[in-house]
């Protein structure tokens, strides 16, 4: 277990990023919203396979969130996350405040062509906006070498690297694999809002998602496979399909 630093302030964060420059140490970043499960663990054990310190911020970031959605309820649990992370050998946990990372006057936006179009952005318009500020932000404060994110969010993986290359920022992306539960289903912290009843229909996605990869590897239509894929979680118990 390691003794993991806790700063909440860009000035400290920088101050130990610096005294670790100096030394030669290269550094890896993990940035989280927090409520961390062993998807997350796994982005920091590969964030330590390919750096000397690790950096993990955890910030409910409100840019990213819709008036109507989940900003208010969003899992929160801070100090179990802080000993998770020092349980899996984070050097330093970034735990900033609204104000910290947006402080008065803040007016500025990262918006984020190529990747960001269709899918998430024709639900949740401002949604990769507010992760692109943010994460640019989270660069340019701990300046790391690399950081890791899931592939689970695959379109906000393909953004992140669209926003590192447009902008010249030096980190290398790494995408870490999905980590499942026993029944295939994606860790997220977000399952915590899901009953028993709607996790045994959420753990059909993966199936479903991948009898249509596989028919489309075998020459099925597109439209086809995909409408098919929509009929069967709807037979699933899905209520409502944003897309396939």
């Amino acid at each position: 277990m390691s003794t993991a630093i806790v700063v909440d302030s860009v000035a400290a964060l920088r101050a130990q990023v610096r005294e670790w420059r100096r030394a030669g140490l290269r550094v890896a970043m993990v940035p989280t919203m927090g409520a961390l499960h062993d998807g997350h663990i796994s982005l920091v054990r590969i964030a330590l396979e390919c750096a000397d310190r690790c950096v993990v911020s955890i910030f409910v970031n409100p840019t990213q969130f819709a008036p109507t959605e989940d900003l208010d309820k969003y899992p929160r649990q801070l100090a179990r996350d802080l000993d998770r992370l020092r349980e899996a050998g984070a050097h330093l946990a970034f735990t900033p405040s609204v104000s910290e990372m947006y402080p008065a006057g803040f007016a500025t936006k990262i918006a984020v062509g190529g990747p960001s179009s269709g899918l998430e952005t024709d639900f949740r318009p401002s949604f990769f906006d507010g992760v692109a500020t943010v994460v640019a932000k989270l660069f340019l404060q701990a300046a790391p070498d690399c950081a890791v994110f899931g592939e689970k969010d695959y379109q906000q993986l393909c953004v992140v690297r669209q926003l590192c290359r447009d902008l010249d920022l030096p980190v290398e992306i790494i995408g870490a694999p999905t980590v499942r539960d026993a029944q295939g289903l994606a860790m997220s912290s977000r399952n915590a809002y899901l009953s028993e009843a709607e996790l045994d229909i959420a753990r059909q996605l993966n199936g479903i998602l991948h009898r249509a990869a596989a028919a489309l590897s075998a020459g099925a239509d597109e439209s086809g496979a995909t409408e098919d894929a929509a009929k069967a979680l709807v037979s699933a118990g899905f209520r409502k399909i944003d897309y396939v």
